[in-house]
């Protein structure tokens, strides 16, 4: 029997711009699972927008806060 032999894998060349934009993208992924399942446990989820971030150059981004109220059937 022969041994096999393993290499990595090549990764893609993301720049650090194309990196910074999938972490948002997975990161209101994973937010968005996470508000539905609140919502299936019998919450009511709202994202408030507490302040907005700049950097000097022209760009920004919001930042946000998530409120969650207990419906009557979990108070």
């Amino acid at each position: 029997m022969t041994a096999t032999q393993f290499a990595p894998a090549a990764m893609p060349n993301s720049s650090d711009q194309q990196r910074a934009v999938d972490r948002v993208a997975e990161a209101a992924h994973r937010l968005n699972e996470a508000v539905q399942r609140a919502i299936a446990a019998g919450y009511s989820v709202e994202l408030v927008r507490t302040s907005r971030h700049h950097d000097g150059a022209g760009n920004w981004g919001d930042q946000i806060v998530p409120t969650v109220r207990a419906n009557s059937r979990n108070a």
